[in-house]
């Protein structure tokens, strides 16, 4: 857009887009299941192969379905020359392949290109076999390239040296680290609770993960607090896990930290090992400790 290009958004949540992207952001609605509604909560005990499949078969797969109608009318009103497509929104390849447009992929997570599904050639088997089933109902059925990776353009916001040995190289292939714009900015934060005397532990498991987390997140502030003459802990809470105790004058429990500001002051992070805390934490020099659930977070855990 800075550039003079028109910019359309195809998704299924246009109120989202517009915050982060503007009000005035020409959005198209898809369909599309919605995290957290009926089919799509997924099970806080599932980890491993289980949980993978439950990503593809209850929300990545039927999430292509749903989006296909809306990103092809999408297309016939906007008429795009090229078409960026989310790495896990495979609508937006498929269709691109089905009405002959170029299509770049945008990578968000490394764990594609680190050989996580080496091991596995029954889970590789399997994801190759959904793909092509759905190429069947929404895209080519002649066309070959996988919808996770655009032969034409791939944007990983990763870099080679975090991904290590395994990171893919080809021209077409551009490495753009961490996306570090402004966000939106949320209720106000306390800073003037930040003790300077003592140093500042971000302990964090995204949005994703608020059913997983609730035991790590109280033995996290429990370890804290027994240690705050000399640190003080601020813990994001979204899923409000943590009931209020005696003594959180100590510990900072919120429902969400302004992140990017924040990792400024802090001197060190304890997460999931999400890719974007990763990192943006990395970004700023700041010590990990990482703790790993599920989806990408192993694969990112074992880079750091």
């Amino acid at each position: 857009a800075a550039r003079g290009h028109r910019v359309a958004w195809a998704c299924a949540d246009p109120a989202l887009v517009r915050r982060l992207a503007g009000a005035d952001a020409e959005v198209f609605g898809c369909a599309g299941p919605v995290p957290g509604a009926e089919g799509v909560v997924r099970p806080p005990d599932l980890r491993g192969a289980e949980a993978l499949r439950f990503l593809w078969e209850w929300y990545l797969l039927p999430l292509a379905d749903a989006m296909a109608p809306g990103v092809h009318a999408a297309a016939e009103v906007f008429r795009p020359d090229v078409v960026v497509a989310d790495q896990q929104a495979f609508a937006g390849a498929l269709v691109a392949e089905r009405l002959g447009l170029p299509w770049a992929t945008s990578a968000t997570t490394p764990a594609e290109f680190t050989g996580a599904y080496d091991g596995l050639p029954k889970v590789a088997a399997w994801l190759s076999d959904r793909l092509t089933e759905l190429r069947a109902r929404i895209g080519d059925p002649s066309g070959t390239a996988d919808p996770r990776y655009s032969p034409h353009l791939l944007l990983v916001f990763s870099t080679p040296e975090l991904i290590g040995p395994q990171a893919p190289l080809a021209p077409h292939i551009h490495y753009v680290g961490p996306s570090l714009a402004d966000r939106p900015a949320g209720p106000g934060f306390p800073w003037e609770r930040l003790d300077q005397g003592r140093a500042k532990v971000l302990v964090t498991l995204g949005t994703a993960n608020a059913d997983a987390g609730g035991r790590f997140l109280a033995e996290c502030r429990t370890a804290l607090r027994e240690r705050a003459d000399r640190v003080q802990a601020v813990i994001a809470d979204p899923g409000g896990l943590l009931a209020a105790r005696p003594g959180d004058k100590d510990v900072l429990v919120l429902s969400s930290v302004p992140q990017l500001p924040l990792l400024e002051r802090v001197d060190a992070v304890i997460c999931h090992a999400g890719h974007n805390t990763v990192c943006e934490a990395l970004w700023h020099g700041v010590p990990l400790v990482v703790a790993p659930i599920r989806d990408d977070q192993p694969v990112v855990a074992g880079q750091v």
